[in-house]
């Protein structure tokens, strides 16, 4: 049985992306070009590895043993990349990373003290930012690196021409709710919760009204956030329940909050964005890339039902 590496790597591509539309977007390649990578890894290994249903792809069984080996393959080829630079010159210059609070907080402040570590000699600047300004730093050089949700509407769609994005993080979406509530064993029980409101420009806002629209009757919610750490705070005062990404309750929670996991309640997918030029991306830029990658990768993001006060 001959089994393509790149053909792997496009059907984590889909996995990752939930679709083969969406990854073709990814892989800056066509839907048909993808699909017929998959089709003929199918053929190759004489089984299917996506089920194709309305909603999107999953993966089959086989899908799933093949994406796992895709991402040993990934894993394996970082560590490559890391040792041959370590056999190389000193990474030296300057990396500017936009991002926003959740990432900042429990990614990229750990990473930093691990890459002054390891490259003393590399500056990394990390600025929080709102993520149209961080696109229009990304076009005109100031920011080097872009972390974003893949699925808020600022970020959605095929990156500009002389840009790629990389996934980071694969998280799961929780549910939280004042302690005093007794904890949703499906996402039926939360129909009769008050919601809180998001901004449409967020991630959080299509997860949610994903969500909320399984329900029969969907009532207008009443307040709204936008930051994460204002929906724990909203929370934490009773004002009603909301969904955030794992990250998001890491660290620094409110007394008074729980978060759930529930099934069907999916996944927040963090991409970094960099320019693609005949310039760049620069070595140092490459470096910090992987680092997050591969910290990314460490972090710890399955959550069960917990309580968090």
């Amino acid at each position: 049985m001959q089994i393509d590496p790149r053909r792997l790597a496009v059907l984590l591509a889909v996995h990752r992306a939930g679709g083969v539309l969406a990854a073709g977007d990814l892989l800056h390649l066509t839907p048909s070009a993808v699909s017929q990578q998959i089709a003929r890894l199918e053929e190759s290994t004489g089984t299917a590895v996506l089920d194709r249903q309305p909603s999107g792809a999953v993966l089959t069984p086989a899908g799933r043993v093949l994406a796992e080996a895709a991402e040993h393959i990934e894993a394996e080829l970082i560590d490559a990349r890391k040792a041959l630079a370590a056999l190389q010159e000193d990474v030296t210059g300057t990396v500017v990373i936009a991002a926003f609070q959740s990432v900042i907080r429990t990614l990229l402040i750990p990473l930093l003290r691990r890459l002054r570590e390891q490259f003393p000699a590399l500056e990394v600047v990390i600025r929080e930012m709102e993520t149209r300004k961080a696109l229009q730093s990304l076009r005109s050089g100031a920011v080097d690196l872009l972390i974003l949700e893949d699925a808020s509407p600022a970020s959605q769609g095929k990156p500009t021409r002389g840009t790629r994005d990389v996934p980071v993080l694969e998280e799961p979406w929780l549910v939280i709710l004042p302690t005093g509530m007794a904890d949703p064993t499906s996402i039926a029980d939360l129909e009769h919760l008050t919601w809180l409101g998001v901004d449409s420009e967020t991630a959080a806002h299509a997860a949610t009204e994903r969500t909320r629209r399984g329900f029969p009757t969907v009532p207008t919610p009443g307040h709204s956030y936008y930051d994460y750490n204002v929906a724990l705070s909203m929370v934490a005062g009773g004002l009603g329940i909301a969904l955030v990404p794992a990250l998001a309750v890491r660290e620094a929670v409110p007394d008074g909050v729980k978060a759930v996991s529930l099934p069907g309640l999916g996944t927040r997918t963090l991409i970094a964005r960099h320019r693609t030029t005949r310039s760049e991306p620069r070595k140092e830029v490459v470096t910090v890339l992987d680092s997050i990658v591969t910290f990314a990768a460490d972090l710890d993001v399955a959550v069960s039902h917990h309580d968090l006060s």
